[in-house]
Parts: structure tokens; sequence; C-alpha cells
């Protein structure tokens, strides 16, 4: 008798007690041959009676339902059915799926849970065979039938869920979109199985999952709690439970079940959990010492020992963490994601040139990958390269447009663009700039007010106040109760002089409907017309509506600057000494409390250090060089003061301080002429300025300098004296 593919290839040749069937079976399939070995020691560790024993004659190989009827008990048919289902999966796998293998697997299982009801573990790989069969829907009708036969045939309800859950992500494995109909469903299931029988950990655990896809944390808790009632120890009910704790925000209490669990029953697991836990509250080095225990249970998982270098490299031991990274770009030198973290690191420590040399393998390996080149711009943005850097940012805004973008590529193409609108604004092109920002509102419309106040206010940047008139006129028909286009509209008129108008408009609008972003805009209109007790009013009305730390911070941080502008400088102190407490690394707070002692000339080294710390953070802010360079002046360094002013007034060519500030580093080294230049660059930049931000006191004190250095010129080269060699 000739075998092919189609028969029954293992019951026939066990039926024959001569040696020359396995061994043609062997020429057929040499894999399939191993499978019938295996199957006849199942079969006999399972304590069926051997397959030979079985009358059947060699022309007619016995079928399942013949061996089914001779089985000496349903235990052992059980097993046998099991064995024979688990070989009829590997020979489907060995031949690429084949169907009949996998339909004939499907049955045999399905026989050996009917024999032994407690075979449930059986459950995921029957649900796996009908998916991979394609036979989704007559397993559904055929779990109903026997569901609508017997309601408490639970493992057909397991089936049933188990199904229910694949399909969850649209089945494609690929769908981000959850489908709320088959989370219901499996949830039906896995309820029903769990009251039914309480001790079933597995799907107690898979219905605490299913809670949390539907953010319904108390019963997702409550089922997690339920599964380790069942089983103590069991590690997928205290990762989830973790799960749910970290979800509502309560990281101490999802660490405290992960460090009961990683001291009971240590897993890589359990311990990438607990790793994670500890980054949420910052306990970086807590994280990268879970790891590394993970590390040490399973030491070939490279996701583990990125993890460990991620942890590292938060926790500042960058040799460590750099150490990590390469030994695994060893390990798969065709990955670029060791070579970007290690990139990362390298920009972090300002070594740019490595990390350039990083990026450049990153790119050898996938030339084009938008991480990469996103990486590249801000590498270039950080080395003050802004041109190179919009070159990179706009190679990943074409890379990565699309006629439409679901919810998370919205966000990430908003936030890229937003980003190029101010590398824009930081080389002054801001026509470019206003495309950048107006792009925004055609990628997302939600968003479209808001970027058409931000098209305002770099009109307003580049002191073009009829542009600034004409969009902002333009929003407010269009968006007339959006907080930030009524606020940018205000800001307008108070730069063109109209500023009671601009505050009777504005506090009007906040009256008829009081919010956060309303009484802002407000106390920054008044602090531009200087009417600082009615700032002070509005700031009080914000702070009721705050909510968060950052919100509190932005309070705090303007009622700095207001205490600032009104000269009362004991309190502003004391209002960025509040941000700083809240925020240490706030390079906003710490620019204005060193520029502030600067300018009082006192507690210079503070002041000095306070904003190198700033500017260490972003060494492309012109500001915060301006003040760098104005501490400098009074500690009477003057190189270093020069150095950072240059830089500063490259970046920021239009600021009138930034050129009366190297005028008087100019004039104190003898550069009369320099200085006098700087000096009218300056009173003509506070001539193009709006009116809401001229200081007639500070142009008062440039004019001052001014005729005082003219004066000087003028006796040197009366004299014949060398000014300014």
């Amino acid at each position: 008798m000739e075998v092919s593919d189609g028969d029954i290839l293992v019951p026939s040749a066990l039926s024959c007690p001569e040696p020359k069937r396995p061994k043609a079976v062997s020429m057929l399939h040499p894999y399939l041959a191993s499978l019938q070995h295996k199957f006849l020691i199942a079969v006999m560790v399972a304590g069926a009676a051997p397959v030979w024993a079985f009358q059947a004659s060699p022309a007619a190989p016995p079928r399942d339902a013949d061996v089914i009827k001779q089985a000496p008990s349903p235990k052992a048919s059980a097993y046998y059915h099991f064995a024979l289902g688990h070989l009829y999966q590997e020979m489907a796998e060995a031949l690429g799926n084949k169907a009949e293998y996998l339909n004939k697997a499907i049955d045999n299982y399905k026989l050996a849970m009917q024999e032994d009801p407690n075979a449930s573990f059986l459950v995921e790989e029957v649900a796996g065979l009908y998916i991979a069969a394609g036979r989704i829907r007559e397993a559904v009708l055929e779990a109903e039938q026997a569901i609508k036969a017997n309601p408490d045939d639970l493992n057909s309800r397991r089936v049933l869920a188990h199904i229910y859950t694949q399909q969850i992500g649209g089945g494609d494995g690929q769908s981000r979109r959850i489908d709320e109909a088959m989370v219901k469903r499996a949830i039906e299931q896995y309820k029903y199985v769990t009251e039914k029988d309480p001790k079933d950990v597995e799907s107690l655990v898979m219905l605490g999952r299913l809670y949390t896809v539907t953010q319904d944390s108390p019963a997702s808790e409550a089922a997690f709690n339920k599964a380790l009632e069942a089983d103590p120890d069991s590690e997928d009910a205290m990762t989830g439970l973790a799960m749910v704790y970290s979800n509502l925000g309560d990281s101490k209490h999802a660490t405290e079940i992960l460090e009961k669990l990683s001291t009971k029953n240590p897993s890589a697991r359990g311990l990438m959990a607990l790793a994670q836990s500890y980054d949420q509250l910052h306990e970086y080095a807590l994280a990268a010492q879970a790891f590394r225990r993970a590390l040490a249970l399973d030491p070939s998982r490279e996701d583990v020992k990125l993890g460990l270098a991620q942890e590292l490299a938060q926790a500042e031991e960058y040799d460590e963490a750099l150490k990590n990274y390469q030994e695994v770009a060893e390990a798969n030198p065709r990955d670029p994601q060791a070579y970007l973290k290690m990139a990362q690191i390298y920009q972090h420590q300002k070594k740019f040139d490595l990390a350039h040399d990083a990026l450049a393998k990153a790119a050898e390996i996938e030339p084009d990958d938008m991480e990469i080149k996103l990486d590249e711009s801000l590498l270039d943005e950080d080395e003050g390269k802004v041109s190179a850097a919009i070159v990179a940012l706009k190679q990943v805004l074409n890379g990565t447009e699309k006629s439409t973008y679901n919810p998370s590529d919205r966000q990430f193409r908003v936030g890229m663009l937003d980003r190029l609108g101010r590398l824009f604004l930081t080389l002054e092109d801001f026509d470019e700039a206003v495309k950048a920002y107006r792009e925004i509102g055609t990628v997302d419309p939600d968003l479209a007010a808001r970027a058409e106040a931000q098209v305002i206010e770099t009109y307003r940047q580049s002191k073009d106040f009829k542009k600034a008139q004409e969009a902002a006129d333009a929003a407010v028909k269009k968006y007339p109760n959006d907080r930030f286009v009524l606020g940018a509209h205000a800001m307008v008129l108070a730069d063109l002089g109209h500023g009671d108008q601009a505050v009777a408009e504005l506090k009007r609008s906040v009256t008829e409907k009081p919010d956060r972003q309303g009484y802002m805009s407000l106390a920054e209109l008044y602090e531009r017309t200087k009417d600082f007790t009615e700032m002070n009013k509005a700031l009080d009305e914000a702070e009721k509506l705050s909510k968060g730390k950052d919100e509190q911070v932005g309070i705090l941080f303007m009622r700095g600057a207001m205490y600032e502008r009104d000269k009362k400088y004991d309190l502003a102190e004391k209002q960025f000494r509040e941000v700083l407490k809240l925020d240490p690394d706030n390079t906003s707070a710490l620019n204005y409390l060193g520029y502030m002692f600067a300018d009082q000339d006192i507690r210079l080294q503070e002041a000095a250090e306070l904003i190198e710390k700033a500017v260490a953070a972003e060494p492309n802010n012109g500001a915060f060089l301006d003040s760098l360079g104005w501490v400098y002046y009074r500690q009477n360094k003057l190189k270093e003061a020069e150095e950072q002013l240059d830089r500063s007034i490259q970046l920021m060519t239009h600021d009138p301080t930034i050129h009366d500030h190297l005028g008087d580093v100019y004039f104190k080294e003898g550069r009369i002429k320099e200085a006098i230049a700087q000096w009218q660059l300056s009173l003509a930049e506070w001539d193009t300025s709006p009116a809401s931000e001229k200081e007639p006191e500070e142009i008062a004190k440039v004019q001052k300098k001014l005729d005082s250095a003219r004066v000087r010129l003028a006796k040197e080269n009366t004299h014949g004296s060398p000014a300014n060699n």
C-alpha cells in the first residue's frame, strides 16, 4: 500500500509489525518519522492500550472513532486523543499549517476535552488552531451550539472567550482599534466561567485583563484579587494587579506588589515589570537593579539588556549604559536601536562627534528610518546647527506625510510642525514659521485656533504689526470664543497702543465665561500695561482654577515676574524659589532669578551658577546666553561676556537689551566706536518695538550712555588719542 500525505500516517504505520512501514514514511517526509516515535511513546506513557492491539486490517487503517470504542477508560482515551492531537498539530506545522492536519488536531483536542473536562489547558490550543485553519465562524457556531445544549459546558465557553479575545484588535494583529463588541462578548463568557469555577485562575486573569482594556479598574482589581485567592503565587495575577494600580497612578502600591513577587517567586518577566514600576517612580537606580536580576535569570534576553541600559542612562551611569548598548549592538549588528540610544547619551554628554558617529551607524542599517532622521535633527539643533536641523526635520515630515492620520500619527506630526516653526523663528524666518504653524490647523482642525494664535505671535515677534493685526482680526471673527485667539488679539491691540481697549475686550470675555486660560491671558495683558495690582488679582483667579504641578508652577513664575517688574525683588525671589522647589530644573526660573541678581549686581557667583545651569540645558537659547553674558560682565569677565553676547545676538538680532549689554562690554574694553554702534542699534530696536514693550527708563539710560560715549570719542579725537584700537 502506498502512503500519501492524505493518509493517516501514524495509525496505519504503527498497526503494521513490519519494519518497512516506518521506513517508507521516513522516505516520504523525514520529520514525520520522528513524530511516529513520539506518538507511540506518548500513548504508552498515557496508559492507553497499544495501537497494534486494536484489530484492524492493514489495508484499512483504524479510524479515530474505532480506537475510542476500544479505549480502556475515559481518562486513557483523553490521553490518547491529546497525544494524537499534539502529533497532528506538529505535523500541520511541519507542512506549513496544512488544513487537513489542523482539522484533525482540533477534532482530537476536542475529544480529549470531552473525555476529561478538566483538560482546560487545551482551550488555547483549540482556539489557536481554529484561527490558523480559518474556521473562526464555524468555531463560534459550534461553541454556541454546545453552550445552548449545555450552558455549563465551560470548555466551550473558554474556547469561545479565547476566540473573542483574539479578535479584539481586529483579528489581524496590526489594528490599533479595539473592537468593543468583542471585548464585551469575551467578558460575558469569562464571567460565566469564573462564577461556575472560581478556582480557574487563567480565566480570572483574562477577565482582569479585559476589564483593564475597558478601563474598569474596580472590576479588574476584583478579578485579579480573586485569582490571587485561588493561587497566591500567580505571577500573571500579581503583575496584572500591579498594572491596575500603575494605571491609577498608584505606582507605589504597584511596586510593593511586584517587590513581593520578585522576592517570593523571582522571574525575568516579574522583575521586568518591577523595573518598569520603579521607572514610573523615577527610581532609576532601583529599576536598573531589577533589570540586572532579570538578566541574571535569562542572559539571552536582549530586551532586558536594553531596558537595563536605558535605566542606567536615566540614572546617569553613562559608562555602564554605553557598555550594555555596545554589547547589544555587537550581538545584533543589524538592529539600529542600540546605536540610537548610544547617540542620545553622547548628545547629552555634549560629545557631538561620537553622537554623529553612532547615528551614522544606525543610518547604515536603516537608511530610511524616520526615527534616525529625527534624532539627527535634534542633534543638529543641540549643536546650534539650526539650518541642518530644519533640513533633517523636513525629511521626517516628508517621509511621514499621509492623506489621513490616525490620532497617534496626527499628534506626532503636530509636534514636528510646531518644532519646525520654532526652528524657523530661531533663524528669524518668520514667513516659513507662519507656514508651519498654519499647517498644524490643516492636520488637526481642533488645534486650528491655537495655531492661528501662534501665527499672530509670530507676526508680533517679527514686528510686523500690520500683519499681526490683520491675522488677529480674522482669527477673532473665525474663532470668537477661543481664549488663545482672544488673548493674542488683545496683545496686538496693546502693541498698537490701545491698552485700555485690549483690557476691556479681554476682561469682558473672561467675565462672561471664566476659565484659567482667560485669566492667564488677562494677567499677561496687565503686565504689558504695567497694572500690577490688577495682574495680581487675575493670577489669584487663575490659581483657583489651576490643577497639578505644572499649572501651579506657571502661576508662581508669572507672579515672580510681576514682582520683579514692580521692583519688589524679595517677593520675586520667593516666588522663583518656590518654582525651583517644585521643579528644580525649570530653566526659565533659573535664568530669571540669576538675571535678577546680576541686574542688581548682587550675589554674582550664585547668579552665574543659576544661569549656567539653564544654558547647559538650553545651549542655544538667546535670552539665556544674554543673561550669562551680563553676569560675566558684572564679574568683570569681559572676554567671556563678549563671547556669550555675540552668540546671543546671532540668535536674537532685534533685541535692544542684548545690543545694550554688548555696548557696555565694548565700552569697558575701551572699544568706544563699537560700543556706540551697539547702543545705536539698541535705540533703533527700541524705536521699532511695540508700545506695550517700550521701557522709557531703559531707553533713557541707553541714550545717556550713547551721548557720553560720543563726547568721549570727540575729546579723544581732538587730542589725537587712539580711541578704538
